[in-house]
């Protein structure tokens, strides 16, 4: 594909990318805001509190105090920004190490906001049920291991040093209409911005050469060369913006339902790999766990979760898809 705009110019460059782009946004909103209203109505009934009686025994499993149970449990419900929030009641009262704080942070970022990112997942082509036990299961696994790599090797367990102290903040409901009228405006907006940089580095060959640097590592996670750019931007940006680009491509039929899949299971294991990091590095959270130890994990996880698939296929257990 070369970068010109040899049929009707700029201007129909534009018209495509804008059609595009509202195409993808609208099948992208169509899922997001009722799961988003829905989570929104739950919170209010109380449901995370239910959430968070269920996670605290499991917590200690961790190594973590049985309160900061309400504080993944937000974050499961909400976003991650939810359970600082939780968190900011809480954090006065407790004493948190710097691998506490790791622990808690590297769960969060792996199970949360699964109202709305499952509904993401499930119109792309995943299925809730298994990616929801991938994330929660996932989640816990490596909150467990991270404990006992932390308490063997005796890492962080200085206090945890906060560069900013988050404040909770109690909204309207007019705020938070307003709020997620803003989200909708932010998702649109970064969709336009995404799919143009998707056409830009297509056109001059970056998509290409990324297809060819990871050509040889992607069959052993289970995908082609065509997942390889919307992997990337789901795992840097987040499932919603990954998730939008797969949805796009398989209502093309231009991936197959297996490496959909895959795909789909690494972006929930580790996307948001940079704002995300960043923000839970100011809580004290240390980058070997919450990036590098979740990265690695992530990989790992999803490479003999395929050859496991590829066993019970070749044993005529499952079919293949």
């Amino acid at each position: 594909m070369k970068f010109s705009f040899d049929r009707g110019g700029a201007g129909n460059f534009f018209k495509d990318l804008a059609k595009d782009s509202l195409h993808t946004s609208v099948e992208l909103l169509k899922v997001t805001i009722p799961a988003i209203i829905a989570t929104k109505i739950l919170e209010e009934l109380g449901l995370v509190y239910f959430i968070g009686v269920v996670l605290d025994p499991l917590m200690g499993l961790m190594g973590l105090p049985g309160e900061l149970g309400l504080v993944w449990a937000t974050a499961i419900l909400t976003t991650p920004y939810g359970g600082i929030g939780v968190y900011a009641a809480l954090g006065p009262s407790l004493q948190l190490s710097g691998a506490d704080m790791t622990i808690l942070c590297s769960v969060m970022l792996i199970a949360h906001s699964l109202p709305v990112e499952l509904s993401i997942t499930k119109k792309a082509g995943g299925g809730v049920l298994p990616l929801g036990m991938l994330r929660l299961g996932g989640a816990l696994a490596y909150g467990i291991l991270l404990n006992q790599v932390c308490t063997r090797l005796q890492l962080w367990q200085e206090p945890a040093v906060m560069l900013f102290k988050a404040t909770p903040k109690e909204e309207s409901l007019l705020q938070w209409c307003m709020g997620l009228a803003t989200n909708i405006v932010l998702i649109c907006g970064v969709i336009f911005l995404v799919l143009l940089a998707m056409r830009i580095l297509q056109a001059v060959g970056f998509i290409r050469l990324l297809e060819l640097l990871l050509k040889p590592l992607l069959p052993l996670f289970g995908m082609t060369h065509r997942a390889a750019p919307m992997t990337v931007v789901g795992m840097i940006l987040g499932i919603a913006y990954g998730g939008a680009l797969i949805i796009k491509e398989t209502t093309k039929g231009n991936m197959e339902s297996r490496e959909v899949f895959n795909s789909l299971a690494l972006m929930s294991l580790s996307h948001g790999l940079i704002e995300d990091t960043l923000v839970m590095m100011a809580l004290g959270a240390k980058l070997g766990g919450i990036f590098w130890g979740r990265l690695f994990f992530s990989l790992a996880v999803i490479y003999v979760l395929v050859k496991t698939v590829d066993y019970l296929v070749a044993r005529g257990k499952v079919k293949p898809q």
